[in-house]
């Protein structure tokens, strides 16, 4: 969200040097320099002519350069790769066989810087400068070696030293103003840089730091056109593009400064500030890929360089790679533990992006607690009280959501323990009824099983009934009736029981003294 620009109010421009152990945001990047003896002095005889195929226009020819030119160019394509160890070997071993080859110390000394070796990287600038008093490569980098570590004061006394003697020196003239504009006295750099500027008119390293006091008194109208001046002196001048970047970028003519910065990453790829600031303008372009890219160039050719650091952390974000942007913002939080910078940007990664395996509540949590340290280490920024009411809106949402879940969760219990107690109530009613029917069942059969047992058993042939009874069975004596009456017969044939009958076919007698014989013949 805060894409900054590398020394967009205080950087210098003119820097081919690597930043050094204590980097500062308005310090230039390092580069190893490969325009040979026409920037960084002439070496004396024979190396004079071994060192002109150096520059990168004479190396770009067909014939390939040998002996010093040709290993200087190997050890400065090893140093833009980012094999930093193995460019300082290479550098070491070429300075050992030709130690009067003063651009070969310079980048030694540059890629040394790289590596957090300052003293030796002073030791080997010193040599540079041994070799050629006035090389002006080997003073820009000892004159930036000596701001960052706080010694600017001590190099302005010992250039006013030197100019004592070397008045009408161009190169000491400029130095002096790079040194006083590290030091922000900007009156006395912008008078030193038309001193050199009086001595040679189109020394375009006087004109840059011209531009840049014209550049930090608000006077970007001036700065623009010195550096046009610088650029048609020098077209493929790296250094004076990306100034024009950052005047255009001041004027509002962000097409115009993309531009710039585009072409100065173009005509050196490993020119850390133009990388950086090309990658900046392409993030708030929303050009993320793009951005990286760039950005991740800027970092492997200046690991300290923070500011480069803190627009890759913001396209890593842009990405929504997580991970990657808190790696670079934390990379800047040890490279300048007092910026309050790269905690706004982490408040707003967590803000904006959210962190793998973390609780909500505590990413919000987490982004407050950012904006609040970056508060405390001086930051300020409008939009931050906004972005805090977010998070804090973001944690009441989260809290009602959980209080939500919470409810339904309860009611959900609930609802399964009121099924599961219905469930058992019928699985018990079931169990009861089923072990009442086997009961009846077991009860059934005992009682069968009882009766079975009390009841004897039938057999075959029946025993003789009594004697009276058995004739009663078959005969049965007649029934009387009334006085007069004739004797009834059952429908069988049986008479009533009790009486006795006779046969039908056996008249019975007459009683006796009736007086009268039966007339048989009727």
């Amino acid at each position: 969200m805060r894409a900054l620009l590398a020394a967009l109010a205080s950087s210098v421009w003119l820097s081919a040097c690597a930043s050094g152990p204590q980097p500062r945001t308005d310090a230039t990047t390092p580069t190893p320099t490969a325009e040979g003896t026409a920037d960084a002095g002439t070496p004396s005889g024979a190396d004079a002519q071994a060192s002109k195929p150096a520059a990168e226009a004479q190396l770009a020819r067909p014939d390939v350069p040998r002996g010093p030119a040709r290993d200087f160019a190997r050890a400065v394509e090893i140093a833009r790769r980012g094999e930093l160890t193995a460019a300082e070997a290479a550098l070491q071993t070429l300075t050992r066989e030709q130690p009067k080859l003063d651009y070969a110390w310079t980048n030694l000394g540059i890629v040394q810087e790289r590596l957090g070796k300052p003293d030796d990287a002073e030791r080997s600038y010193r040599q540079a400068l041994a070799v050629a008093p006035e090389q002006e490569a080997a003073w820009d980098c000892l004159a930036r070696l000596y701001g960052r570590t706080g010694r600017a004061v001590k190099l302005e006394a010992e250039l006013r030293s030197l100019l004592e003697t070397k008045k009408d020196s161009v190169p000491l003239r400029t130095t002096l103003a790079v040194t006083l504009l590290l030091q922000k006295k900007l009156e006395s750099a912008a008078t030193e840089a038309k001193l050199a500027l009086k001595g040679d008119e189109r020394h375009v390293r006087a004109m840059q730091v011209l531009a840049q006091v014209y550049y930090r008194e608000n006077k970007y109208e001036l700065a623009r056109m010195v550096l046009e001046n610088a650029r048609a002196i020098d077209v493929e001048d790296a250094a004076t593009h990306n100034a024009l970047g950052l005047v255009y970028l001041a004027l509002k003519a962000r097409p115009q400064a993309l531009e710039e910065f585009k072409e100065a990453a173009r005509l050196r790829p490993d020119f850390a500030e133009a990388r950086n600031n090309f990658g900046a303008l392409l993030n708030e372009a929303q050009d993320y890929a793009a951005a990286v890219t760039e950005l991740e160039a800027a970092v492997q050719a200046a690991p300290d360089f923070a500011s480069a650091r803190l627009n890759l952390g913001n396209a890593y974000r842009g990405q929504g790679d997580f991970a990657r942007a808190r790696a670079e913002y934390e990379q800047v939080q040890k490279l300048l533990p007092n910026s309050a910078d790269p905690y706004f940007n982490l408040a707003i990664l967590y803000l904006d992006v959210e962190p793998p395996g973390v609780d909500t509540l505590e990413r919000y949590k987490t982004v407050i607690s950012y904006f609040e340290q970056y508060q405390g280490k001086g930051g300020r920024d409008e939009r931050i009280d906004q972005y805090v009411k977010d998070a804090r809106k973001g944690i009441e949402r989260e809290e009602r959501r959980r209080e939500r879940e919470r409810k339904d969760q309860l009611r959900k219990a609930d609802e399964q323990k009121k099924a599961e107690a219905e469930k058992a109530a019928a699985e018990k009613q079931a169990a009861e009824a089923q072990a009442a029917a086997q009961k009846a069942e077991t009860e059934k059969a005992a009682a069968a099983q009882k009766t079975e047992a009390a009841t004897p058993p039938t057999a075959d042939v029946q025993a003789p009934a009594p004697e009276g009874k058995a004739a009663a069975s078959k005969k049965a004596a007649p029934m009387r009736k009334k006085k007069g009456a004739a004797t009834a017969r059952t429908s069988e044939g049986t008479p009533p029981q009790g009486e006795v009958s006779h046969p039908p076919s056996t008249p019975a007698p007459a009683p006796a003294g009736s007086g009268k014989l039966a007339n048989d013949a009727q």
